[in-house]
This record gives C-alpha cells, structure tokens and sequence, in this order.
C-alpha cells in the first residue's frame, strides 16, 4: 500500500523541470528531490540531504541516509512497486529514481524532466530499498 502511494505520488510529478536541488514539481526537481516530494506526499516524511553535487561517487553516503530513514534493503528483482533505486550511472554519479511496476521514474538531467522509462537492468541498480510503512521523518 505504501509503496503504491510512493508510485503514484511519484507519478503525478512526471514532466516537472529538472533542477539540482529542486524540492518543489513546480519549480523543479532532481532525483533526490523526487525522492523526497513522493515520500512527503505518500505520508512518509523524510529530510533530504542538500550537501551534494551532481558529481558524487560516495555511495556510503547515500546509505548512510537510506539507514537514517530507516529504508530496508530489498534484495528481489524486479523490485517492488515504491521501492528506491539507487544507480550508478557512472563512475562519478549516483542516482536515485521509484518503482513504479515495470517502470522507473527519475528526474533525468539530460533530458532536463522527471521521466518515466522501463527499469534498469539489475546489473545497473547498485541497490534498492522498501520504505516501511510506519517511517515518519
């Protein structure tokens, strides 16, 4: 149930603007920020971290902040509908997106929007994570 509120919330973002340090689908969001609206607007508070730049290899960072929201690691695939995907797009980048079913949607630097594509192959996902349903930031 929570991860289909996660999803859906994800959704109604699809086509915002893509902005690093976005938090806001009017004005833009990166992927850190489509993280946390969705998880805002699917009840599950989170506080996004805002020290990071788009080039950023420390993937102990973003763990550490996936186990400070109490995130569980979920080691099936394809993941679950909700989950958090961490990718790594390159060896300088990390990125973050949501299962939505057999899709992913990410805010997608390139194309400078929040997207919807089919998801990644499990070779490309560094990790995933459920969100509990009883988090609250």
């Amino acid at each position: 149930m929570i991860g289909a509120a996660i999803a859906l919330a994800a959704r109604q973002c699809l086509g915002a603007p893509f902005r690093v340090h976005g938090r806001d689908p009017a004005t833009g969001l990166d992927c850190v920020g489509l993280v946390a609206w969705a998880l805002d607007r699917a009840g599950q508070g989170v506080i996004a971290p805002a020290d990071y730049s788009l080039r950023m290899a420390d993937s102990q960072r973003v763990f550490a902040f996936a186990d400070a929201q109490q995130w569980q690691l979920q080691k099936d695939y394809p993941p679950r509908t909700g989950s958090i995907l961490l990718l790594r797009p390159s060896p300088v980048q990390l990125h973050l997106g949501i299962v939505a079913g057999a899709h992913f949607i990410h805010a997608h630097a390139r194309l400078r929007r929040v997207v919807e594509a089919p998801l990644p192959p499990v070779a490309d996902i560094v990790t995933a994570w459920a969100v509990p349903s009883s988090m609250k930031g």
